[in-house]
């Protein structure tokens, strides 16, 4: 498995599959809420297992913070290291960039596996598209 940072159209659209199976198909998220205004603003990672996406996120800064958002994996893919090499991935690229933290909103049930990327809560539970959420930064 590699990571890529999205650089064309073709990869872009492989993020977006992968988000869209993940959040909009899987967590019924709606579409219009999954694809928003901050796409162009982003930078994008696709993971790929030899050509086939199967975990996507996006990097962009906020308020002088380095923002992680949109992590997700393919159902296959979970348990396997997947969301690791992504986040590792996200988190190098995040060193190239003017920032000391990081920060992310986790879905409840993810908050153990950002816990050992060494990520700590910063918020009480909120909902975002009707899913329980927490911050984190690093």
């Amino acid at each position: 498995m590699h990571v890529k940072i999205v650089e064309n159209d073709k990869e872009r659209a492989d993020a977006y599959y992968v988000r869209k199976t993940v959040f909009v198909e899987e967590q019924l998220v709606p579409l219009e809420e999954e694809i928003d205004q901050y796409e162009d603003v982003s930078t994008h990672f696709v993971l790929y297992d030899e050509h086939e996406p199967v975990g996507a996120g996006r990097f962009r800064l906020v308020d002088g913070k380095g923002k992680i958002e949109r992590i997700c994996i393919v159902p296959d893919y979970r348990g396997k290291g997947a969301g690791k090499l992504l986040m590792l991935e996200i988190e190098d690229f995040a060193k190239t960039q003017p920032v000391t933290t990081l920060k992310l909103n986790a879905q409840v049930h993810a908050i153990p596996f950002y816990e050992r990327l060494g990520y700590r809560i910063t918020s009480d539970e909120f909902l975002d598209a009707g899913i329980p959420h927490k911050s984190m930064e690093k």
